[in-house]
């Protein structure tokens, strides 16, 4: 297990802190994304109000109620609600500029250019995002409903998503397993994961250094919320079937090729704990399937150093490096979405399916960009050059993964693209209080002495 970092344990203030930050999603959920546009402020802020008490935070996560609803805003959207424009400039200047404007960051280029996204994705309707996820399909009527009461905006976007009746993502691979432990979080940490300080994630908290880093002013605006990167990501799964049966040696060698890519087996049983065959106990496991480091696989001969989970993660593979891993680090929730590709297909459908990612933290650039950027599209911190994430990388057909082997290495090439982004948005996900705040702000366009009931 990693060590913990120095220092005192904060004292989370987990009943202001919005849910999704701190808590697992249970094993086996269904649920929607929502997209809002703003047409009438002052309607907006009135709504809010009465949605207010149906948000979930850390400390409600395993109430009696079904369901978990949590609200984010994009900077337009905090702009329509009249947040002054001082408080506007405080947010950090990838957030203000949005997901689209950093395409170069992000490496979205080509047919994950913002120019091929899904709208309203990467436009300018973007103002409201809400989170809904339930253990059981029918425990999503009620906050579905409550989100329909919103007045004053349009929605501009739905997305349903769940746990594909197999239980894993649509690739086949077990998913969510890895994930750091915030120091002072109401969850028992589980073997394998990193303790960070809380003040990475959420605002008015201690991070790595030591340091409270400055979060959106004012403090009650900024104190328990944190970034939120929201990615839809389509998969290509006959693509990937296909390569893996074009270039595999046999049925056994499929499987094997598809964990070097990724890094687990299927079933979630890392190579770092399962280098020969596939155990889809220890995949299963909590207590096991995380516990592995790579310290002792300099070469990647268990674990590819470009492999999909070393390079979003590369634990303590890093650690004679001026890399300090812990600062980089992502809170990730992820979620299946669309019909599966049945079993064996290997052309596709036309069918939408694929992944939603949410990324949260307390730096859009420090973390999700820096990760994006550098651990998945650059191959040079891993000594492999021009190689990109074998699972995720933007590419047309000349994609190279190189798989370790004694006495001679392999090499994955011809890797066409098997993810395309669809489109994204930076959000921010404030704390309770914060939200509350946000509700009472004077319209903008209205002269802020006039009372808003004489509106």
């Amino acid at each position: 297990m990693s060590e913990p970092t120095a220092g005192a344990v904060p004292t989370l203030e987990l009943a202001d802190i919005q849910g999704t930050v701190l808590r697992r999603r249970p094993d086996d959920y269904h649920g929607t994304y929502l997209l809002y546009r703003i047409d009438d402020p002052a309607a907006t802020k009135r709504s809010l109000r009465a949605v207010l008490p149906k948000i979930t935070s850390a400390a409600d996560w395993e109430s009696p109620r079904p369901f978990t609803l949590n609200v984010a805003f994009s900077h337009q959207g905090l702009a329509r609600l009249g947040v002054p424009p001082e408080s506007l400039a405080s947010f950090a200047p990838e957030f203000q500029a949005g997901m689209a404007s950093r395409k170069e960051v992000l490496g979205d280029s080509g047919a994950n250019d913002p120019a091929h996204w899904t709208p309203p994705l990467g436009g300018p309707e973007v103002h409201i995002g809400v989170m809904i996820i339930s253990g059981r399909p029918d425990g999503l009527r009620e906050p579905v409903e409550a989100a329909r009461q919103l007045a004053g905006v349009s929605l501009v976007y739905r997305l349903d998503v769940g746990v594909p009746v197999t239980g894993r993502e649509h690739f086949g691979f077990r998913d969510g397993i890895s994930g750091p432990y915030l120091i002072g979080s109401v969850e028992e940490p589980l073997p394998g994961q990193d303790h960070v300080q809380p003040g990475e994630f959420v605002f008015g908290y201690p991070d790595e250094s030591g340091a409270v880093p400055n979060g959106p002013a004012p403090e009650v605006l900024g104190r328990n919320g944190c970034y939120l990167a929201f990615r839809q990501l389509h998969a290509d799964v006959a693509a990937f079937r296909r390569y893996l049966r074009e270039h595999a040696r046999s049925p056994e060698d499929e499987e094997l090729l598809a964990a070097k890519v990724v890094g687990r087996w299927r079933s979630g049983a890392p190579l770092a704990l399962a280098p020969e065959h596939d155990d889809p106990d220890l995949g299963a496991d909590p207590l096991r399937n995380n516990d592995f480091r790579y310290r002792d696989d300099p070469r990647g001969l268990l674990v590819p150093c470009g492999s999909h989970i070393r390079r979003a993660n590369p634990r303590d593979g890093l650690a004679d490096t001026v890399v300090q891993t812990r600062i980089h680090r992502v809170l990730r929730r992820g979620a299946a979405y669309g019909p599966l590709l049945p079993e064996g297909v290997l052309e596709d459908d036309g069918a939408e399916r694929g992944i939603i990612f949410v990324f949260m933290g307390a730096s859009l650039s420090r973390q999700f960009e820096f990760v994006q950027q550098v651990w998945l599209n650059d191959g040079d911190f891993a000594g492999l050059g021009a190689e990109q994430d074998p699972l995720v990388g933007n590419r047309d057909g000349a994609g190279v993964h190189t798989v370790p082997a004694r006495p001679v290495r392999r090499r994955l090439t011809g890797l066409p693209r098997f993810v395309t982004v669809r489109g994204g948005e930076y959000l921010f996900l404030p704390g309770l209080t914060a939200l509350e705040w946000l509700t009472t702000l004077p319209d903008p366009t209205v002269d802020p002495s006039t009372p808003e009931d004489t509106k």
